[in-house]
């Protein structure tokens, strides 16, 4: 199997949920072995995609460089880690990325108009050799050695419309469109006033996120799959993991896990060598795997 970048330029406009702006983003192809590029137009500041970058993860995944910043990217991560690219640069105006429905679906949508191109160079993926976990209290997320690629998510929320969740996925590009890349992020109103003032959430809206008051969900429409909340998690643990620059092959599995703890796991499978190996997919013992990306 061979590297992957976008066939051609492509552009949307869509809020950022933060800040509450319209935000411009551009996709263009890259070169081989150029990694995932963020661009900030207005500060015309380059930022690879690495863990080292992850400059906060309190909200969301957040990458920066000499005081410039990138926010809110592990929806569009996720799509990119799903369709298998390599090679990207995302151009945005802005200090985050558009939030779009609250889910990945557009992100989809916009990688379907660009078309994927492959190059003439082998893909690389992280093969796990060793269980890695991180944890905090009872929340945890770790991953564990697997020749396949999946993830699985627990949640547990004391509200009646959550509750007890979870979710199982065995990677595909199909599978991710079909079960995961609709799944909207979630808020609750009791929060929003204090995120606000800390100039969070200025952009969140019924249109782009699930809302909860304290019995129910608010959103007329209701919810896109029973578990939608444990499924969207897994869609942001995706694109967390996709910040290491490569696709995973491993077992995922992660109770209440956050963005935090994510980049927790994706440091420590960097941080002792035996944990894993970069080899090319044809290195892979599970037969046919790059039909996963198809």
């Amino acid at each position: 199997m061979l590297q992957r970048t976008i066939a051609k330029m492509v552009e949307a406009t869509g809020i950022g949920i933060h800040k509450g702006k319209p935000i411009r983003m551009i996709l263009e192809p890259a070169d081989v072995d150029s990694g995932i590029l963020f661009y900030h137009a207005e500060k015309e500041v380059v930022i690879p995609l690495s863990v080292g970058n992850v400059v906060n993860t309190s909200m969301a995944t957040v990458i920066g460089r000499e005081q410039v910043y990138i926010s809110t990217i592990e929806h569009f991560l996720s799509v990119l880690y799903a369709y298998g690219i390599d090679n990207i640069r995302i151009s945005v105006d802005g200090d985050e990325m558009p939030v779009m429905d609250g889910s990945a679906i557009s992100f989809c949508l916009l990688l379907d108009e660009a078309g994927v191109r492959t190059q003439q160079y082998p893909k690389r993926v992280l093969k796990i050799k060793k269980t890695v976990e991180v944890s905090e209290g009872k929340k945890f997320a770790k991953f564990e050695p697997s020749e396949e690629s999946s993830f699985e998510f627990h949640i547990a929320f004391p509200h009646p419309a959550i509750r007890e969740q979870s979710h199982l996925y065995h990677f595909g590009k199909r599978g991710f469109v079909e079960e995961i890349a609709r799944a909207r992020t979630f808020g609750f109103v009791k929060d929003i006033q204090s995120l606000q003032s800390r100039n969070l959430a200025l952009g969140a809206s019924l249109q782009n996120a699930i809302g909860l008051d304290s019995r129910r969900i608010l959103n007329r429409e209701g919810l896109r799959f029973e578990n939608e909340f444990a499924r969207h998690k897994i869609l942001d643990a995706m694109g967390d993991m996709m910040v290491t620059g490569y696709h995973i092959v491993g077992k995922y599995a992660a109770f209440a896990s956050s963005h935090q703890l994510n980049h927790a796991l994706t440091k420590k499978i960097f941080g002792k060598s035996d944990n894993y190996e970069l080899v090319t997919v044809n290195q892979l013992e599970t037969p046919n795997y790059e039909h996963c990306f198809a």
